[in-house]
């Protein structure tokens, strides 16, 4: 590899804001581990899974790097990484996190019209965008998305058996995990860098699911109120789950307390286990990353 072509990587190599690892991780031996990684405004974020004992060993969140693209990030990272960029893996799988996708029926998805279904809703540049899609074998769901081309090309060449999803799949599966049969109606929120995903899900059963782009809390409270109300929820009675990127006493979830009676955090994923190291981080945060375990 020449120079010129290693040096940009290095130096814009993302700042790690957390470290965590089991002891028990064996970077030897990674055919026993799955990789989990999501890339997207608010950085990059790496998780690692024992796969006999269904077990976060490894979490690890980077600050993104100006003026820099996710590929470009990924690689830079990878460069000092001993575990990023390493074959071997059990399973692999990269979320990316953006406002592009749209989620189509099953039964109304044709393989290869990907471009003209995410064409409704967002004009691709076809030069650095390219569409993906990954289905919900569960859910009867096809979701639709566009990635950063750069990243979809490192990331697919590295990992060539390793699938490639939307952040808001990895949400919807954890929802789903969650979920009770029978259920009522429940809104969930996730927040993070100026991005607000609202899912709805009633009977294990998906019904509304978007992304809105918001700058003040009042943008976020705005957002939320319109979906209840369109879904003919009362902010006074039904209860509204947050995870994601906010303080117990930050602005956003001031507001949201402020305006929704029944607001509260929610749980990791159920029925994973998570080693000891991760138990200073909040269960509320990091939860499309775990989520990925539940994606296929």
């Amino acid at each position: 590899m020449s120079v010129t072509a290693s040096a940009p990587d290095v130096s814009a190599a993302p700042i790690a804001q957390l470290l965590l690892r089991d002891e028990t991780l064996d970077p030897a031996n990674l055919a026993a581990y799955n990789l989990y990684l999501t890339a997207g405004p608010a950085g990059l974020r790496v998780g690692v899974a024992d796969v006999r004992r269904n077990k976060f060993v490894a979490l690890e969140d980077y600050a993104p790097t100006p003026a820099t693209s996710l590929a470009g990030q990924f690689r830079a990272l990878a460069a000092t990484h001993d575990l990023l960029g390493q074959p071997g893996w059990n399973s692999v799988r990269l979320a990316v996190q953006n406002r592009f996708f749209t989620l189509l029926p099953a039964p109304l998805f044709r393989q290869g019209d990907e471009a003209a279904y995410l064409r409704l809703h967002h004009h691709l540049d076809a030069d650095h965008e390219t569409v993906q899609h990954y289905r919900h074998s569960t859910l009867e769901t096809v979701s639709i998305f566009a990635a950063e081309k750069a990243l979809a090309d490192w990331y697919h060449q590295l990992y060539p058996a390793g699938k490639l999803v939307h952040q808001t799949s990895a949400l919807l599966e954890g929802v789903i995990h969650q979920s009770e049969q029978s259920a009522p109606r429940r809104v969930y929120l996730s927040i993070s860098q100026q991005e607000l995903t609202v899912v709805a899900v009633r009977d294990k059963r998906v019904e509304f699911c978007n992304v809105f782009a918001f700058t003040s809390a009042e943008d976020l409270i705005y957002y939320t109120i319109l979906v209840m109300q369109e879904l003919q929820l009362n902010p006074d009675q039904d209860p509204v789950i947050v995870w994601g990127d906010l303080m117990h006493d930050s602005e956003l979830f001031t507001i949201l307390r402020k305006y929704i009676r029944h607001v509260r955090f929610g749980n990791r994923p159920f029925d994973l286990a998570y080693s000891y190291r991760l138990n200073d981080v909040f269960e509320y945060r990091y939860f499309e990353l775990y989520a990925l375990h539940l994606c296929e």
